[in-house]
């Protein structure tokens, strides 16, 4: 029985993970293999949940959700559009709320001013 057609890849992979991982926890054998065939497989946890899985014998079902189909139609995106000036300008509001707020805090040192906070992009100290 081809039961790699009803799953995906993914889907298999964690039906064998998680059956090994029951198989290597001492949980029962849903089928019977004979010790020859378990030593061939150097009780493999991994190798019997293969078998198993082959045989058909797992008792473990997939559930897939689907999107809904509701057959509403989407809505037109809307582009806003902004000056690259405008938001330089929106920038610069911001800053200077920003350093406003800290010196009410008292987060700016009193021997530097605003202008050399925020001109000073290239991190280079100035003396």
């Amino acid at each position: 029985m081809e039961l790699t057609r009803e799953f995906t890849r993914f889907e298999i992979a964690r039906i064998l993970g998680a059956r090994a991982l029951q198989i290597s926890m001492d949980a029962p054998l849903l089928m019977t293999i004979s010790d020859e065939e378990l030593n061939e497989m150097h009780f493999d946890a991994l190798k019997i949940a293969t078998k198993e899985f082959k045989s058909g014998v797992l008792p473990i079902s997939v559930r897939r959700p689907m999107p809904l189909k509701t057959g509403a139609k989407l809505q037109a995106v809307r582009e806003d559009n902004v000056d690259d000036e405008k938001i330089a300008e929106k920038e610069k509001e911001v800053e200077k709320e920003i350093a406003e707020k800290a010196e009410e805090m008292g987060l700016v040192n009193e021997g530097e001013n605003e202008d050399s906070i925020i001109d000073d992009s290239s991190g280079a100290s100035e003396e």
